[in-house]
């Protein structure tokens, strides 16, 4: 929007009001004059006429025409200024006379038809004006009145015509002088308003630019000049306040100089504070890396010798030892394999107050996962005699993508609390879903106790590091006080939340929730044993979760469930003639319990032959003796649902005619499997040809690209760190120069984050696999890359040997693992004590499971990392001498993928975080911590290797004897 300045108000209020004013009284005046003017011609016309008219009455009735003339002519000679013409019209409308020649008659006749007007009347047009006037003789005796009823005759009329050009150049002449006169008028008001303006405005606009020059800074700027009025008091107000502003100035730059030099003298105390700070915070780095080096060290030099206690005490427990002796070394095994959980708890606790652990996203199970961390916890409950029972909700999806050890920690950290400061009772474990939809689940446990509970104070710091609930509970229990503060930053690094309620001396119940993903392919191989669908089975629990959890487990397999909680019940069960094709009997194992018990089965053997028991003990000689009391199996309590399907169900599996069956249904396709790793390349080839009728290998993108120039390939199996041609820039040429361009090539990794699992599939690859290849997964990218119809039967054969692997297990191995199956069903005396079964550094089941239940295979793989491991330190620790981080990459990518197919569980789990940590952007310094375990574990494998293979050179014999 425009806004007015001064100046334009000037003219707006001087100007413009002049003007108007002006011209308003011009125009009124000059029309007053026209008017005025109009009708003194009109006077003066008529003043002519009419008297006319009066004289030439006598001699328009005579007819003197003469007369007439004379008249008209002395008339229109004394008025010629103004007349034009005059003419004498009889009464017939006829002329008589006129006084020129050149006159308009037939324009100044009246119309045919129109009678005289008694009166004068005047017609006007735009330079004349026309009068007629009636020549009347008022003294005539003639009886005819024309027009009126008094004695006037009509005899004639006169018509003349008046020039209107003098008067309209005197209209003009009044007009033109008074729009003069305003204009003159509108003249001086505009010098006068310009005199104003220059008086008023110069002096307005100087204060103006002086204010704008102030306003910049230059505060010597002043107003000049004299001005007069109230312009010179505002003069002498800018300049008055010009000069306060530039002694404010003045001053505020006083201040701002004094401030600099308080400033300057503030910065150099900072720069001495920042060299001091600097020199404290590489003082701590210093001091924290030789922390970390001490943390490593000390591992290092506390876990080798506990091994070496732990593994002898194991070999001497082997051989003939007397009671007391046997005790003994039992002890020390305890206690050894205790320090070394301390040890772990303080590594864990360090990794996590340093922010490095590393939330693995790997399939799993979660029933088997559940059930194998309570089959570890049940002998520390049975020792007190304390009822441990787990139910997970049915409702669960079993087939997740997690960290499964570190669920299995957690469990493990809140149910062994539970179970230690448990003195009586149970301890009881429930796993329910708080969440679950197509893409996740949030699930909850929940291990309650009835143990000695916890007080406010207490409560208050269960959650402190190295510190549990008062200094009396840590003599008397013992621990580090580190469990719960591992378990609560493990749950929050799984998108879960903590806590707990507890009640002193009434036990407490603690609760966790985490996060996983839905397995896109889920495992089918839940137990749904369709030949106990209908059969009947009386349970006898008396503990109410326990009984409640099996039920559950008994009823999904649509069996027939009759719980009592009494032996009375069981009497009158057994009164009524009812029939049971089972029985299944929980019962607690005291001193004098022993003899109740055989009685029952004795009892109630006579109504239902197929007796069950479910004890709180693992003695082999208790099951034994009890199994010669009459009852079929005796189980130890948790019950699991393998451990039950196996009971109910007995039955032997013929694997050699099941593999065979399975071998003669491979795929008729041919399939190419590319990888550097020769270890890799001998698994992949072996599991894939159990499925598929050709396998073609290669050990680098180049001798890929050279084979599908030349063969046509149902599917591809593509490494991708390689050296030669890496996989990706294989895909590319494979795609783009030979006819394999529609074939489907999948990326197998040993370290998929998932930024590169995307950047894979944005590569072009249709598929990928994590190393270990799991050999369902496996299976399933056949099933979904080739043939549907060729594969259908030999997926249900592949179900169906797995069932039979997990029907060989004993209660004493892990029902999943199918490895320690095949094993099992030649030496039954195997359990889990023996040396490397359950070890984490060499973990021969493991071994197996990821050869693709090949023993030889798991073999010759594991000889040949151990043989690989001394090359493999000497060239990481040059790299780490040349902090060449991309050598260093590639040959921690090289052990990854080593590890990802043997039993090595420690090595694996520590290059797969430092191969995570590097691709993730950090440097080699940040990682020496991490560097200096990875050596200790390659020591500690390389050391134990020699004692593996003899025992597994001695399980092998057996195996196949």
């Amino acid at each position: 929007m425009y806004k007015l300045s001064l100046k334009d108000w000037v003219i707006l209020l001087t100007i413009v009001p002049t003007t108007i004013i002006g011209f308003s009284i011009a125009s009124y005046f000059s029309y007053s004059r026209y008017v005025e003017l109009n009708t003194h011609l009109t006077d003066r016309s008529r003043s002519i006429i009419e008297p006319l008219a009066i004289a030439t009455t006598e001699a328009v009735i005579n007819a003197d025409r003469e007369k007439l003339r004379h008249l008209v002519g002395f008339t229109h000679r004394t008025q010629s200024s103004i007349i034009k013409s005059i003419i004498i019209f009889s009464k017939d409308n006829q002329v008589l006379v006129a006084s020129a020649y050149n006159g308009d008659t037939e324009l100044m006749r009246i119309d045919a038809g129109e009678q005289i007007p008694l009166t004068t009347s005047s017609v006007f047009t735009d330079d004349y004006i026309i009068f007629r006037t009636p020549i009347i003789d008022e003294n005539s005796d003639d009886e005819v009145i024309t027009n009126t009823s008094s004695a006037q005759v009509i005899v004639g009329y006169i018509a003349m015509q008046i020039n209107k050009n003098h008067i309209k150049l005197a209209q003009q002449s009044q007009i033109m002088m008074a729009f003069a006169i305003a204009i003159f008028g509108t003249l001086i008001s505009a010098f006068f308003s310009t005199r104003l303006i220059k008086n008023f405005t110069r002096p307005v606009t100087s204060m103006v630019q002086a204010v704008d020059r102030i306003r910049e800074g230059k505060l010597e700027s002043r107003v000049t000049g004299q001005l007069i009025g109230e312009l010179n008091f505002l003069k002498n107000g800018v300049n008055a306040m010009a000069e306060s502003l530039g002694d404010y100035h003045d001053e505020m730059q006083q201040s701002i100089d004094q401030a600099t030099i308080d400033l300057r003298e503030s910065l150099e105390q900072f720069e001495i504070q920042n060299v001091e700070l600097d020199i404290a915070k590489r003082k701590a780095q210093d001091a924290n890396k030789v922390k970390s080096e001490f943390l490593a060290n000390m591992s290092h030099e506390l876990r080798t010798p506990l091994n070496g206690v732990i593994g002898f005490t194991r070999q001497v427990l082997k051989t003939p030892l007397s009671d007391t002796q046997r005790d003994y070394l039992q002890t020390i095994e305890r206690s050894a394999a205790n320090l070394l959980a301390i040890i772990n708890d303080i590594l864990d606790f360090s990794k996590l107050d340093a922010g490095k652990m590393v939330i693995e996203k790997i399939p799993f199970s979660m029933r088997e996962t559940v059930e194998e961390t309570i089959t570890l916890l049940a002998p520390g409950a049975h020792k007190k005699n304390i009822e441990l029972s787990l139910r997970i909700a049915p409702s669960i999806p079993d087939s997740l993508i997690g960290d499964a050890m570190r669920i299995k920690q957690v469990i493990i950290n809140l149910a062994s609390n539970a179970i230690k400061f448990t003195d009586n009772g149970c301890v009881n474990i429930d796993i329910d879903k708080a969440h679950v939809d197509e893409h996740k689940a949030i699930l909850k446990v929940t291990v309650s106790d009835t143990g000695i509970g916890m007080n406010t104070s207490q409560q208050a710091s269960i959650f402190e590091a190295f510190g549990q609930a008062d200094q009396s509970v840590t003599r008397l229990y013992g621990g580090t006080g580190l469990g719960l503060v591992i378990s609560q930053r493990l749950v929050k690094e799984m998108k879960g939340e903590i806590n707990f309620i507890s009640d002193e001396k009434n036990g407490s119940t603690f609760w966790f929730s985490f996060q996983c993903e839905i397995n896109p392919i889920p495992d089918e191989s839940l137990l749904r044993p369709v030949a106990l669908s209908q059969k009947s089975i009386l349970y006898f629990e008396p503990h109410t979760h326990s009984r409640i959890a099996t039920s559950e487990i008994l009823e999904s397999w649509n069996m027939k469930v009759y719980p009592v909680i009494s032996l009375e019940e069981i009497s009158h069960a057994l009164a009524k003639g009812n029939t049971f094709d089972f029985a299944l009997i929980a019962h607690d194992i005291t001193p004098t319990a022993l003899n109740e018990l055989k009685q029952l089965i004795k009892s109630v053997k006579e109504n239902i032959p197929s007796i069950h028991l479910a004890i709180n003990s693992n003695s082999p000689n208790l099951h034994e003796a009890l199994m010669a009391a009459g009852s079929s199996s005796c189980l130890s309590k948790p019950l699991t649902p393998e451990k039950i399907c196996k009971a109910l169900t007995p039955q032997h599996f013929d694997f050699a005619n099941s593999l065979i069956e399975v071998l003669e249904n491979k795929l008729d396709i041919k399939v190419l499997a590319v990888d550097d790793n020769e270890a890799n390349l001998k698994l992949i080839n072996a599991l894939l040809q159990e499925q598929v009728r050709e396998v073609v290998t290669a050990q680098n993108g180049q001798e890929a690209l050279e084979l599908c120039v030349h063969e046509s390939f149902a599917l591809i199996f593509m490494d991708i760190q390689m050296p030669v041609m890496d996989g990706i820039s294989a895909l590319k040429h494979i795609k783009a120069q030979t006819f394999n361009d529609k074939t489907p090539i999948i990326a197998v990794t040993a370290h998929a984050l998932s930024d590169e699992k995307d950047k894979l599939l944005n590569e072009g690859f249709n598929s990928y696999m994590t190393k270990p290849i799991d050999e369902s997964m496996l299976r399933h990218i056949i099933y979904e890359y080739c043939d549907l119809r060729l594969l259908g039967n030999q997926v249900t054969q592949s179900k169906h040997i797995n069932s039979g692997y997990a029907k060989l297990t004993t209660h004493h191995e892990n029902p999943n693992n199918v490895a320690s199956a095949q094993s099992k069903h030649i030496d039954e005396n195997m359990t889990s004590e023996q040396t490397f079964v359950n070890s984490s550094v060499i973990n021969w089941p493991d071994a197996i499971n990821k050869a693709g239940k090949k023993p030889r295979l798991a073999r010759d793989m594991l000889e040949g990392l151990v043989d690989s491991l001394p090359e493999t330190k000497l060239t990481i620790s040059e790299a780490l001498t040349a902090q060449d981080i991309n050598k260093l990459k590639e040959y921690i990518h090289k052990l990854n993928g080593a590890c990802c197919y043997t039993g090595v569980p420690d090595l694996g789990k520590i290059v797969h975080q430092i191969e995570t940590q590097l691709k993730s952007g950090s440097g080699i310094d940040d990682l020496e911590p991490e560097f200096f375990e990875l050596f200790e574990h390659i020591e500690r494998v390389s050391s134990l290797a020699e004692e593996a293979f003899s025992e597994i050179d001695k399980l092998l014999e057996k195996n196949y004897s």
